[in-house]
């Protein structure tokens, strides 16, 4: 669980910095990019027609661990990297409107998803907001397990029209090596 202490609760917030205390250097950051940016021009369909599903870990740069180039992939994060009904709809879009044909899922080790339980988080949430989340956690103890599952969500969608390039991994981030899962677990 979180280090601090959080409420669901109306917060009157006076001090913008106290909430915010990296945007002021992020936006001098913009400024600087800015002042370099190459990426004009580059096409809205990705280059290499791949979307990536992935964690949102801040340990996983996946243009880097890839060696990805801006304009080469579509990238969608969330907590787990997991298949989710929003993840579909992204991949949706991606397929049908931007063409891309393959999708690759990266999970990873040691990813926080592995130590909370799901329905003991989402208590916690309704005693502390009075209201129970209506979305699943999408908890997992192996992430190896977890992205079986993805690969599988995505190949039962009725949504999705390329299906034949779909593959998955999990990310070690103490080595930074991807370890191919294969769709069936190994006997």
């Amino acid at each position: 669980m979180a280090s601090e202490p959080w409420s669901c609760h109306n917060r009157d917030v006076t001090d913008r910095e106290k909430f915010s205390p990296n945007a002021a250097e992020l936006i001098q950051n913009n400024a600087e990019f800015v002042a370099a940016f190459a990426d004009q021009g580059l096409a809205l369909a990705p280059r290499r027609k791949l979307a990536i599903v992935a964690c949102m870990d801040s340990r996983m740069d996946i243009f880097q661990m890839l060696g990805l180039h801006h304009g080469d992939a579509h990238i969608i994060r969330n907590a787990g990297g997991v298949v989710t009904d929003d993840v579909i709809r992204s991949l949706v879009v991606s397929q049908r409107l931007l063409n891309t044909q393959e999708i690759l899922l990266i999970h990873h080790t040691n990813c926080g998803l592995q130590t909370v339980q799901g329905d003991e988080f989402k208590s916690e949430l309704e005693r502390e907001c009075g209201i129970r989340p209506s979305w699943s956690l999408e908890n997992f103890s192996d992430p190896f397990d977890s992205v079986r599952q993805s690969m599988n969500r995505l190949h039962h969608s009725p949504f999705l029209q390329a299906k034949d390039h779909i593959r998955g991994f999990v990310y070690d981030v103490e080595t930074g090596k991807i370890n191919e899962v294969s769709r069936t677990p190994s006997k």
